[in-house]
C-alpha cells in the first residue's frame, strides 16, 4: 500500500472510531449541551468518513476500516467505563483522551507521509484541527 492510501485509510479509521464513539455515548447521555456537542462532533467524523472513502476510491483504493476485534475492544470499554461513571465529566475526560490519541498519531503521519498528495495530507491537516476543536470544546464539561 502506498503513502497515499495509508494516509487516507488513516484518516478513515479515524472518523469510523469517532462515529462509533459517539453513537455508543450519545445513548448514555441526557438532553443538553453537551449531547449536542457530541451530535456535532458526530456529523463531523461521518463527514470525514465519507471524504476519504470517496478519495479512496477516487484514487483506486479500498477503504480498510476497523478490525472486529479493535471495534469489540472499543465497545467493551467505553461500557465499562461508563458503567462505573456516566457523568458528563467523565465522558468528556474520556473523549478527550481519545482525541488526545487521535492528534498524536495525525502528527506522526502527517510527518511520516510528507511526501503524500497535497490534498491528502490537508484532508489529514483538517482532521488534526477538528480533534484539537473537539478537546477544547470538551474542556468545558469537566
Amino acid at each position: 500500500m502506498n503513502g497515499n492510501a495509508e494516509l487516507l485509510n488513516f484518516v478513515y479509521q479515524n472518523a469510523q472510531m469517532g462515529v462509533n464513539t459517539m453513537k455508543q455515548i450519545l445513548d448514555r447521555v441526557e438532553d443538553g449541551s453537551f449531547k449536542e456537542q457530541l451530535r456535532k462532533q458526530l456529523t463531523a467524523y461521518e463527514d470525514f468518513q465519507q471524504e476519504a472513502r470517496k478519495m479512496l476510491n477516487e484514487n483506486g483504493f479500498d477503504e480498510k476500516g476497523i478490525g472486529a476485534f479493535d471495534r469489540l475492544k472499543t465497545y467493551l470499554m467505553i461500557n465499562m467505563q461508563t458503567m462505573m461513571d456516566a457523568g458528563e465529566d467523565h465522558i468528556a475526560k474520556m473523549l478527550i483522551t481519545g482525541s488526545n490519541m487521535g492528534i498524536v498519531e495525525a502528527t506522526q503521519n502527517i510527518k511520516r507521509y510528507e511526501n503524500a498528495e497535497k490534498d491528502i495530507i490537508k484532508l489529514m491537516e483538517r482532521l488534526l484541527h477538528m480533534e484539537e476543536k473537539n478537546v477544547e470544546e470538551l474542556k468545558k464539561y469537566l
